[in-house]
């Protein structure tokens, strides 16, 4: 199973292409551009600004860090229509363990009424939070997933201020 290459789901089933790099749907594909001039800038530069927000503040609640990406795992059913999703936040572990437990306690209540997709995607998506809960973040630094999100604000940050056309 391939990967998003922005947003890091699983694609099960379709997806959109563009060259190397593979996509869930148009939204993340609209990122490609941003992820190639994330690969070009500098990888001292990234590295130094996701050290920084490592050892940062929580975005989310100011408390201290370390500061990383905690995916939350969501879905909800009616009858024969089934979402789901995966939040990917960048917080302290206490904000992280709070968004995947708000996520499991929806997926609980809300996904199970699709068929057949909410009854088997449900267990899926409660048991992926239970074990993002469990696992937490390495105490080894910041996650791969971290520098690649930071590298990604930083493309997007030198677009906005002209510096290069994305």
């Amino acid at each position: 199973m391939a990967a998003c290459s922005a947003c890091g789901s699983t694609i099960l089933f379709g997806g959109k292409a563009n060259g190397d790099l593979r996509f869930c749907n148009a939204r993340c594909q609209s990122k490609g551009s941003l992820i190639i001039l994330a690969r070009r800038l500098p990888p001292d530069l990234v590295k130094e600004r996701t050290r920084s927000v490592y050892h940062g503040a929580c975005p989310k609640c100011q408390g201290p860090g370390p500061v990383d990406v905690h995916v939350s795992y969501q879905i909800w059913s009616a009858v024969f229509l089934t979402s789901w999703k995966n939040t990917p936040r960048v917080s302290c572990r206490h904000c992280g363990v709070k968004s995947q437990l708000g996520d499991a306690a929806f997926s609980l209540v809300l996904g199970w009424w699709g068929i057949p997709w909410g009854l088997l995607i449900t267990p899926v998506q409660i048991t992926r939070n239970i074990v993002a809960m469990v696992r937490g973040s390495s105490a080894d630094g910041p996650s791969p997933s971290l520098e690649r999100m930071i590298g990604l604000a930083l493309a997007a940050e030198m677009v906005r201020q002209g510096q290069v056309q994305a």
